[in-house]
């Protein structure tokens, strides 16, 4: 069953750019930004983490935490975050191959990446806003997070 508005979201524990597990319940006690991106190393998603890692502190004001999932490899994504200086979580969900990103039903088995989609969830981990774009060629706007962040509190 997928994410959805006013629920649970999905618990998960994955490795980030230097192997260390990162779960769901880790990041209680704050809002977060789970962020679900499709490929690394390309133009829209590497604009897309740019953009959150510049307004970084105005996400961090807001008491929210900042995690970035891909269906890459840990070590794809570690370079990836190295190059731009992300200043946030990566994680990979690489295998079992895009098994949470499934659980968030934002998996395309047709390509094995993720859709672009981000989860805001409060400090208890319910989901309280999902902001997507109809296709992954599109961007998702920051200022969209920051509005999401604000109407939790």
């Amino acid at each position: 069953m997928a994410a959805t508005i006013g629920a649970p979201a999905p618990a998960f524990e994955l490795r980030d750019t230097e192997g260390k597990m990162v779960s769901l319940e880790s990041l209680k006690g704050r809002k977060s930004l789970i962020v679900f991106i499709p490929f690394p190393f390309t133009g829209t998603c590497e604009g897309e983490l740019c953009a959150i890692r510049d307004r970084l502190a105005d996400l961090n004001e807001l008491d929210a935490n900042v995690v970035a999932i891909s269906c890459d490899t840990m070590f794809s994504n570690a370079e990836w975050s190295k190059k731009n200086g992300f200043g946030f979580p990566v994680l990979s969900d690489f295998w079992p191959h895009g098994v949470v990103t499934d659980a968030y039903g934002t998996f395309d088995p047709k390509v094995g990446a993720a859709n672009r989609s981000t989860f805001v969830l409060d400090e208890n981990g319910i989901v309280r806003d999902i902001i997507a774009t109809e296709s992954r060629k599109f961007a998702r706007e920051v200022e969209h997070y920051v509005e999401a962040l604000k109407k939790i509190g």
